[in-house]
């Protein structure tokens, strides 16, 4: 996965580890790995270039406006600054910290 993986969601990954914000530890819950223009407010769920659903974070799949560079293979590189990672549940995004809590909360009842 980090092959094609940008740091930034490197790094997201390794300070979410071990709680609900990364799809590992909140699929459970029915969250779906996804991103959000923090311009627009428009949400996007991480998808495959092919368009199906991806079980974790991928910014092949996202829309061609939010992506800045390409690789000479077209696997999106760069994203817009704008654009944030997290989760969608039942229609609600929730950023990586917003998921890790509520998962703890889920967990204390």
């Amino acid at each position: 996965m980090s092959a094609r993986q940008p740091a930034f969601l490197q790094e997201e990954n390794r300070l979410f580890a071990g709680t609900g914000g990364i799809s590992e530890g909140n699929a459970h819950a029915c969250f779906m790995p996804a991103f959000k223009d923090a311009r627009t407010g428009q949400v996007e769920l991480s998808r495959y270039r092919d368009g199906r659903p991806a079980p974790f974070h991928l910014i092949d799949g996202l829309p061609e406006e939010w992506v800045i560079n390409r690789d000479p293979k077209g696997h999106a590189v760069a994203i817009q600054s704008s654009i944030v990672s997290g989760f969608v549940r039942l229609g609600r995004f929730f950023t990586r910290q917003e998921a890790s809590e509520f998962v703890d909360q889920m967990a204390g009842c």
